[in-house]
């Protein structure tokens, strides 16, 4: 390593810091993540606030932590809980918080995207709809006035006419062609069981991370679409998105059949024509229900009963027009073997990752999925 005295220039790097940013605001930034990976226990987050605060000096002696938690109160972000015998129970968050830790994932996911350029996907027509494509059509009787262009409308007859013999058409105008958005209805599977925290890899945060960036969008960008989010370990079952802080893995092992079944029992009730299922897993089944209620496992994984059982939901669900996408985060070869089959199954698709592209890739296939073309 070269002495210090030996380098005549470089670089100093150091924390961003957003721009007049507040200690509530620079603490508060830490708080919504660390109340994701605790699941939302606000005690432990503190406590891990705390050690950090040791560490690297976040507060001063004018603004303590102390001072960030009577302000998380006054500001509605944190309510003290209330036990069966009418004691306080500590603190928890509030319905404004859980907002507020989508909106952070929503940003920290998708705002990325926005600034990389991705998302931007092409389709194959066009139709009607309130996306503008650039591309222009000649007028046909029945389509929507509004959708005339002025501009190249007037272009035409200034060509086709004259300016000495100006003349307007309706040979003349032209129609801007655009998108038709139409409504789609996701379902997200969260792989829950046991492997999901072991070998030292935290899955489960980002998997959380990424539903609560998806709901945020779909529920603020795209209102009419729906978006249904289940966890599936020995069972599986249907959470509210304001669950999704608080979702924890369990000590299960992984009944992918119980995750697709339910997935598609709750699409057949949707009206919608386009309807999809993405899944987050570590792409390991290693577990059945019978019909007689007992539990068919195999830890090892990979065992055909239940793997045949996967392609058969998954062959299902290509019946139905389901395309499923799986988002696999674990890199064992053997893993993707199986994911690579059920994919064939479905004819769906497959997205081999690690943790940190997650989100951005399940936010790209959305948005290429849900825009369809129509015809016009």
């Amino acid at each position: 390593m070269k002495n210090s005295t030996n380098i005549k220039r470089g670089f100093v790097f150091k924390s961003y810091e957003a721009p007049n940013q507040s200690p509530f605001e620079k603490l508060f930034e830490i708080f919504k993540e660390l109340i994701t990976h605790t699941s939302g226990d606000f005690d432990e987050a503190i406590s891990w606030l705390r050690e950090l605060d040791k560490e690297y000096k976040l507060t001063t002696a004018e603004y303590t932590i102390d001072d960030f938690i009577e302000d998380l109160k006054k500001k509605g972000f944190i309510r003290e809980e209330i036990d069966p015998d009418g004691k306080g129970g500590g603190m928890a968050i509030t319905a404004k918080t859980e907002r507020a830790i989508r909106q952070q994932a929503l940003e920290q996911i998708f705002g990325n995207i926005k600034r990389s350029g991705q998302g931007n996907h092409k389709s194959k027509g066009v139709g009607l709809g309130d996306e503008h494509t650039g591309d222009f059509k000649n007028y046909q009787f029945g389509d929507a006035l509004d959708k005339v262009s002025m501009t190249e409308s007037l272009r035409n007859a200034q060509i086709n006419h004259g300016i000495d013999n100006f003349n307007l058409t309706e040979d003349d105008l032209v129609i801007e062609e655009t998108l038709h958005k139409s409504q789609m209805s996701t379902i997200l599977m969260i792989d829950i069981s046991h492997s999901m925290i072991l070998y030292g890899e935290d899955r489960i945060t980002p998997a959380k991370k990424v539903a609560m960036a998806l709901a945020e969008l779909i529920t603020t960008r795209y209102p009419k679409d729906t978006l249904d989010i289940i966890v599936f370990g020995n069972d599986s079952w249907q959470i509210e998105i304001k669950d999704l802080p608080y979702l924890r893995v369990g000590p299960y092992h992984t009944n992918t059949v119980a995750g697709l079944q339910l997935a598609m029992d709750l699409l057949r009730r949707k009206r919608n024509t386009n309807k999809q299922i993405f899944m987050i897993t570590d792409g390991k089944p290693s577990c059945l229900r019978m019909p007689d209620g007992q539990y068919y496992k195999d830890s090892n994984g990979l065992n055909p009963y239940i793997t045949n059982k996967c392609y058969a939901m998954a062959q299902q669900a290509r019946k139905m027009h389901i395309p499923i996408t799986t988002f696999m985060i674990a890199q064992d070869r053997y893993l993707m073997q199986f994911v690579q089959e059920f994919t064939r199954a479905n004819q769906g698709k497959a997205f081999y990752t690690g943790l940190k592209g997650l989100g951005e890739m399940i936010f790209e296939d959305y948005e290429t999925n849900r825009k369809k073309r129509i015809k016009g």
